[in-house]
């Protein structure tokens, strides 16, 4: 069993602290993770730092967090609108929505900017795996902005959507479930992850399905059906035209959907930087403790040396 790196081993090292932050009215729950040991005088450089589609902030978001204030960053990992400990009652749930998710990002980019403990003018952008594209597009032309990185980016564009989800029938068949659900009176949710449950969004997919790993109390494990229109017509590896901070690209060509990160990277040209590990999984890039590692120590020298 290869070693895994667990969120809480890290709790008694960094200080964790409760924020609050708001987008278009509505309150979002995030989580600040600061190094116990750092300058009485002086600003931090922030990092905002998201994780996977259906995910919360006790998940990758949060265990990259937490190793990056280990290495002096004060970061930020929080639950999109909808989700985990932003989830209010009366209003839209568990919507794997683009556009949506990249305001929220944006929001807590602006929250970041007014923190004390983080200097404005060295913040910077970290994004695993579906929010990828969503980190992009809110960090591209943003003046507060400075530096970005991408770990096992999943990030497509038109082709490899129809190539990924069956081709133009099983678009168009997801389309149509998705609008379906937009009309329909009640929201319509599925399962995110399941190991018994064949019509889950994930059906025995690892680290989701581990209550080991992934599968926590905190984690919601649904997925609102009207998430397919957004999703399906998001095309993250275009949001590179815009992207203009120096950019660190971490992947595997044993992770999920390799060729739209060299394709994101061909649209970027020298302002992105490319580094793949041999044989990781997206899985492992989740929590298994070498390659977290060695991205996040790359994530790391990245920042340092362009903020």
């Amino acid at each position: 069993m290869p070693e895994r790196k667990k969120l809480s081993s890290n709790l008694g090292k960094v200080e964790v602290r409760p924020v609050e932050f708001e987008c278009h009215g509505e309150v979002l729950h995030g989580d600040l993770y600061l190094p116990k040991q750092r300058p009485a005088s002086g600003k931090l450089p922030g990092v905002v730092v998201t994780g996977a589609w259906t995910s919360v902030k006790e998940q990758m978001s949060g265990l990259y967090a937490s190793e990056l204030a280990l290495r002096g960053f004060a970061a930020l990992a929080f639950d999109f609108r909808g989700w985990g400990h932003s989830a209010h009652e009366g209003k839209t749930k568990y919507l794997e929505d683009p556009l949506r998710k990249t305001d929220d990002i944006r929001a807590a980019i602006d929250f970041m900017g007014r923190c004390p403990d983080v200097d404005p003018d060295r913040i910077s952008g970290l994004a695993l795996s579906e929010s990828a594209g969503y980190m992009s597009a809110a960090t591209g032309g943003n003046r507060h902005v400075h530096s970005l990185a991408l770990v096992a980016p999943y990030l497509h564009n038109p082709e490899m959507v129809s190539e990924v989800y069956g081709g133009v029938e099983g678009v168009s068949a997801l389309l149509k479930l998705g609008r379906d659900a937009l009309t329909h009176e009640q929201p319509r949710y599925i399962v995110a992850a399941s190991k018994v449950d064949e019509t889950a969004l994930m059906f025995n997919t690892e680290y989701y399905t581990e209550e080991d790993r992934g599968l926590i109390p905190e984690f919601d494990n649904k997925f609102n059906l009207a998430s397919w229109e957004t999703w399906l017509t998001f095309d993250g590896v275009s949001t590179a035209e815009k992207q203009n901070q120096p950019t660190l690209i971490v992947h595997s060509e044993a992770a999920a959907l390799p060729m739209g990160a060299k394709e994101f990277a061909r649209h970027m040209g020298d302002r992105a930087t490319t580094l793949w590990f041999e044989g990781v999984t997206q899985y492992d890039f989740y929590d298994k403790a070498q390659p977290v590692d060695r991205a996040l120590d790359a994530v790391a020298e990245h920042f340092l040396s362009t903020l």
